[in-house]
């Protein structure tokens, strides 16, 4: 199938601002590119990009005083398959585990491994280990919050989702993560797109977040905020949690006036979109 997706995001700044922007498609699905990113800004500024620590393309530019409209849009192949599921793979022990790896097993921003340990061993330190193991967090976590965009945090972390049992995607995403790595069992932040494919429509659309777990010698995608295999998964970027990849970086103050995403299957690339709001 063929996915066409992107994003419209207007800021306002009332002086000029230093950006940092992670929206572009991460490498790993570069080759399933089939219409090549087409993007600008209004009004037009100098960028550049660069990847960062994690392998992510970040853009730099500086918002002008007043609106600043970031805009792009692309579309990609993808496999239209469910998220794999391995319920036979296994957990590493830490000595084993890869040298990249042993970052995600850490506390990081939003995910307080040391307030949380206690905690993830009372729940879950006689599940077996491996993949069940996994989904048994995830499980618990998708029950365990109540999804409610009206109290969205940006500061929420973990734990205090643990303890406030409501949230967003991140939200979800964050207590999982800290939940694996209290267990010894590496964890990382994911974001991107996630178009309602194969499931009901629910608007308005926004970027997703979910999780990758470390088993069997490979990374495999969760989602505890849906916690259902889901198609058309569109990396964006990797972090230790949602401080590494935030969608807008900015230094200074900033206002979002508007925010707009689309993911869609269409018939062929470059083909019309079901939303014919989006362009």
């Amino acid at each position: 199938m063929f996915i066409r997706y992107g994003y419209e995001i207007t800021v306002t700044c009332q002086q000029p601002t230093a950006l940092v922007c992670l929206l572009s498609v991460h490498e790993d699905r570069a080759v399933d590119i089939r219409v090549p990113e087409a993007s600008f800004t209004m009004p037009e500024v100098p960028t550049s990009t660069y990847r960062d620590l994690f392998g992510n393309r970040c853009l730099r530019l500086v918002a002008p005083v007043g609106d600043l409209t970031i805009w792009g849009d692309a579309t990609l192949e993808d496999d239209g398959k469910p998220d794999r599921v391995h319920p036979l793979a296994r957990e590493h022990a830490v000595p084993d585990l890869p040298d990249d790896c042993l970052v995600f097993l850490m506390g990081s921003r939003y995910c307080e491994t040391d307030r949380l340990s206690q905690t993830a061993w009372d729940l879950f330190g006689n599940v077996p280990p491996g993949w069940n193991r996994v989904q048994a967090i995830c499980d618990f976590v998708h029950g365990h919050i109540r999804f409610d965009y009206q109290q969205a945090r940006s500061t929420r972390t973990a734990y205090e989702a643990f303890h406030e049992r409501v949230g967003v995607c991140r939200d979800f995403a964050h207590l999982a993560v800290a939940l694996c790595r209290c267990l010894n069992i590496p964890a990382r932040y994911v974001n991107g797109h996630l178009g309602d494919i194969g499931v009901p429509v629910v608007d308005p659309m926004d970027f997703s977040a979910w999780i990758e777990v470390y088993l069997e010698g490979e990374w495999h995608t969760f989602d505890p905020r849906n916690n259902i295999p889901r198609i058309g998964r569109i990396l964006v970027a990797r972090g230790r949690d949602a401080a590494d990849i935030p969608l807008i970086n900015s230094f200074g103050p900033h206002v979002l006036k508007g925010f707009r995403v689309w993911t869609y299957e269409v018939e062929a690339p470059g083909g019309a979109m079901s939303d014919p709001t989006a362009r």
